[in-house]
């Protein structure tokens, strides 16, 4: 399987030491491991898309195992496009389990060539989501223990942003 590259798709608002954790733990089974941020329009977004992918791009900045892209519309389009055939999924509870196994139904329905795979996050990074790091920093909470300290600055900043207006 090394030789198999990963798709790990996510919206990423913002990354946290779980996504990070599930992309170095999968370095170990795949070749390579493409994050994916999607424009996911359901969500009230902290980070705009390009941020989200800049912040990326500097956390991976010199690796040569980790791609940082982007895509809008269907995974099933993007894996193709990028001649993927696994996509690489975080758990961390049993409500993600069940939305991550509809969603491999659907994509496998639409690309039948496309397996996902799920890693469990780590029992000591369970509890971070990115929507509890939103309103811990909206608060005034520190997250620094559940991000990079470059994206717990970010964060910080776009939170004072924020209540400027």
């Amino acid at each position: 399987m090394k030789r198999t590259i990963a798709i790990y798709p996510g919206s990423f608002d913002p990354p946290t030491l779980g996504h990070f954790n599930i992309v170095e733990r999968a370095l170990k089974i795949f070749k390579k491991v493409i994050i994916a941020v999607a424009e996911n329009t359901s969500k009230q977004a902290l980070f705009t898309f390009e941020e989200r992918v800049g912040l990326l791009k500097k956390i991976y900045k010199g690796s040569k195992s980790v791609e940082i892209d982007h895509f809008h519309g269907l995974l099933v389009n993007y894996a193709k496009k990028k001649k993927a055939k696994v996509i690489l999924r975080g758990l961390r509870t049993v409500a993600d389990y069940e939305y991550e196994l509809q969603m491999s139904f659907t994509n496998k329905n639409l690309f039948p060539e496309l397996e996902t795979i799920f890693l469990m996050t780590e029992n000591r990074l369970s509890h971070i989501s990115s929507t509890l790091i939103k309103e811990i920093a909206y608060f005034g909470g520190a997250c620094e223990n559940m991000v990079h300290p470059q994206i717990a600055e970010s964060i910080y900043q776009k939170i004072q942003e924020k209540h400027k207006k």
